[in-house]
């Protein structure tokens, strides 16, 4: 089985100070999080920008203050930037592609969070698609129900996605697939894969999809849902974007996310995949 890759979303777009103490907000705040979270075990880091009123934002130079505070600290690291569309304007979604990093988010459809849409019109889609293809950069697909998997199929049979695609699966957001293991639906997020791994080879009769899958956990699901994809070959996704809690009631910092998933991928005999080995898994190249 290969190392296990595991990505931090460090800040995201909900989480306030008044949540948590510990989420960073500002570039200095985001790159320092970062280097705790390299040295803890993580290979990959999954950014959002914030403005000075702890804002979501699209503003480019934001993101370049990030970014060249996280290679100046860490250079191995592998950069995710969030192209996500909460709190942002649609058409500036991919205003910090210019800084190519390797990895960048695409959620490939559009689904009903617990307050509001999250919108993601097929136009915007192809938009960033095609941002990335341009500037060499790998998009990581967010999953948030399976309608999503066959537009990305679509992308693919148009020469927008190029294999092997990398696909996060997220349970446990309200309004999108719930993680309720209990129910034979959803007995564990491989089951959802290979699911939709027996629709790609109908979809493809003649072209099995190339791929690897990893799972994001919301909330008190985090360390379920991680569990369960480090067992069945897939990769993970931690960090206070998707939940501020240790354990109940005990707030967490994002490198202590890291560590207990690290160590207990060690204990289990996978081991953790360095920057460099999660770059051979996923076929990127070192931009650094």
């Amino acid at each position: 089985m290969q190392k296990l890759i595991i990505t931090c979303a460090l800040t995201g777009g909900v989480p306030t100070k008044e949540m948590t103490p510990y989420v960073p907000i500002t570039p200095k705040e985001i790159a320092e999080s970062a280097y705790a979270c390299y040295n803890a075990g993580a290979s990959v880091v999954h950014l959002h920008a914030r403005n000075k009123k702890g804002k979501p934002t699209s503003n480019p130079k934001v993101f370049e203050d990030i970014v060249t505070r996280i290679r100046a600290k860490c250079p191995e690291l592998i950069i995710n930037i969030s192209t996500g569309g909460r709190g942002r304007k649609q058409g500036e979604r991919g205003s910090a592609l210019y800084l190519k990093p390797e990895l960048a988010s695409l959620t490939t459809g559009s689904v009903n969070f617990s307050n509001s849409a999250y919108v993601n019109p097929p136009q915007i889609i192809d938009m960033l698609a095609k941002q990335m293809l341009e500037y060499d950069i790998k998009p990581e697909i967010e999953i948030f129900d399976a309608s999503m998997l066959p537009n990305a199929l679509d992308l693919v049979k148009r020469g927008l996605l190029k294999e092997p695609l990398y696909l996060n699966f997220i349970f446990g957001m309200k309004g999108a697939t719930p993680a309720v293991h209990e129910n034979p639906r959803f007995s564990a997020p491989q089951d959802e894969v290979l699911m939709e791994m027996k629709y790609f080879q109908r979809y493809y009769a003649d072209k099995p999809v190339n791929c690897q899958w990893a799972v994001s956990g919301i909330g008190k699901s985090q360390l379920e849902m991680n569990l369960l994809a480090m067992y069945n070959g897939g990769h993970v996704r931690v960090g206070l974007e998707d939940n501020i809690y240790f354990d109940k009631g005990v707030l967490a910092s994002n490198e202590m996310l890291v560590e207990r998933i690290a160590r207990l991928s060690r204990e289990w005999g996978r081991g953790v995949a360095s920057c460099d080995e999660a770059r051979e898994i996923l076929g990127l190249r070192h931009r650094a």
